[in-house]
């Protein structure tokens, strides 16, 4: 295939293009760079559209596969190794979805350094897209480190008063947890003369007293990421003080890019070490369920709230991806894109308060819906879609994955799904306590009785979510198609290695 023309090669690296140009206009050309940045991330979208409509949905196998020489390192040859299946798509076409729609609500949130914030966000876009699609263990580390860069100055620049804590805390955290995976991926490499995913999932060359202490040093860096309890303190801190869009995308796509390494790298390389530790990082995931809603209803600052809420509906994804099986593992892709969907959706909401009465105290809210009752009806429909509410997205991936969960030979006991259960009916405590709190009851502050309504700016940046949340909770076959052979693929691989341990 010609280089030049190989669609991962223009999804990843166009990006990069409108971040030069960004950098090469001046900073007073407050439009142009709002602008350059906007039609880069639309021109990406569409290009990721453009490799869905080649992608071959019935084909397991890795397709559009670029594979470069590029570093050698003693007898062993580093790769540009590129890729996409079922389950990077997902993750590919949610990135390039919402990075225009961030992008569009910095409009009126981001007024000082534009130049620098656009050509951040830009270069945070080639980040995550190269973590989704690289097939290099050399090369995905890279792009996973890479992405702290853009991220620390984008909270630490352009965050709240406690910005440069929590960006330093967000980059220690990610960095500690990325020195064992580089180790890790070292040893690996040095060890079996390959650092390349296609050669060596599956493979069965890895013993399984190594895979056991493989499994954490990888397991660690991406737990960190998700993050799963009890490694989730930075996540709080980064979401509060994070800009609007870089709260949107830090939800949306970077802690996906944590569950997406654990299917990417753990299960397929370290099968038996999964099977061995997957009731424990169930486990892990339904404390985490527990935890992040029954803190989630404590908050009092809304974005604190949704952030919390984040612990919570990502362990229904770690769940799902440790019952192993091919529901539990569909619901936990399709739960990815959901959360990044309606969580994404929430933060934009509460960005859009913030903007009309700078403040984010739920105490200083209440009786909105008689105010602004298009937000609010916005408001309402995602909070349903964050609630699991049946005909919304929310509801078909959670459902899947506790069905994966209840019957999952691997975790051992239903009692898994049935106290994760809980943190389905938690969530509707804590969520339809937020909408109540900003929304209903009487207008107790002469602020709120001048807000304005959703402009058409806003309604155009949250009307695409909304849309795949009905569709999603109606009809989601066709998700369920995308991902179904690429993941039949890895259930069978990761099974046989359950018989062989029994």
């Amino acid at each position: 295939m010609n280089i030049g023309l190989n669609p991962l090669l223009l999804v990843t690296f166009f990006p990069l293009v409108g971040a030069l140009v960004v950098l090469l206009l001046k900073p007073k050309w407050k439009t142009a760079l709002r602008w350059t940045a906007l039609v880069t991330s639309l021109i990406t979208f569409g290009l990721s559209i453009w490799m869905l409509t080649r992608f071959n949905d019935i084909d397991p196998e890795i397709q559009f596969e670029l594979n470069l020489p590029w570093i050698t390192l003693g007898n062993n040859q580093i790769g540009f190794h590129l890729g996409i299946d079922g389950i990077s798509i997902l993750m590919v076409l949610l990135t390039t979805f919402l990075m225009p729609l961030a992008i569009l609500s910095t409009w009126k949130a981001v007024e000082e350094r534009i130049k620098g914030f656009m050509a951040f966000f830009l270069l945070l876009e080639v980040g995550m897209l190269g973590v989704f699609l690289s097939l290099d263990m050399v090369l995905f580390y890279v792009f996973w480190e890479f992405t702290l860069i853009p991220m620390y100055f984008l909270i630490g620049l352009w965050g709240g008063e406690r910005r440069v804590y929590a960006a330093v805390k967000f980059f220690l955290y990610t960095m500690a947890g990325s020195v064992l995976m580089l180790a890790g991926i070292l040893w690996i490499g040095l060890q079996y003369g390959s650092f390349d995913l296609t050669q060596l999932s599956g493979s069965g060359l890895i013993p399984a007293a190594a895979q056991l202490w493989l499994f954490g040093a990888f397991g660690l860096a991406f737990a960190i990421k998700v993050p799963m309890f009890p490694l989730h303190s930075w996540l709080p801190d980064a979401h509060t003080e994070a800009p609007t869009a870089g709260s949107v995308i830090l939800a949306g796509i970077l802690l996906k890019m944590g569950a997406y390494g654990f299917l990417r790298f753990n299960l397929p390389l370290f099968p038996n070490a999964t099977v061995t530790l997957a009731p424990w990082m169930a486990g892990l995931a339904v404390i985490g369920i527990l935890y992040g809603a029954a803190v989630a209803y404590l908050q009092k600052d809304v974005k604190r709230l949704v952030a919390y809420s984040s612990i919570s509906h990502l362990g229904f994804v770690v769940l799902g991806i440790f019952a192993l099986n091919l529901q539990g593992l569909q619901g936990a892709i399709l739960q990815m894109v959901n959360h990044g969907l309606s969580t994404g959706a929430l933060f934009l909401i509460v960005g859009m308060l913030y903007e009309r009465r700078h403040t984010r105290l739920l105490e200083n809210f209440g009786g909105l819906w008689k105010v602004v009752p298009v937000l609010g009806t916005l408001a309402l429909i995602t909070t349903l879609s964050s609630v699991g509410l049946p005909g919304l997205n929310g509801f078909v991936s959670e459902f899947t994955i506790l069905l994966g969960a209840f019957s999952s030979t691997v975790i051992g006991s239903p009692w898994f799904a049935g106290v994760a259960t809980l943190g389905v009916i938690l969530a509707a405590v804590y969520l339809l306590f937020m909408f109540q709190k900003l929304f209903l009851g009487p207008v107790t502050h002469e602020e709120n009785k001048k807000l304005k309504d959703v402009s058409a700016r806003e309604i155009l940046i949250l009307t695409p979510i909304l849309i795949f949340a009905f569709w999603i909770g109606i009809y989601p076959k066709p998700f369920f198609m995308l991902m179904a052979p690429a993941v039949e693929k890895l259930t069978a691989l990761v099974q046989s290695a359950a018989l062989l341990a029994h």
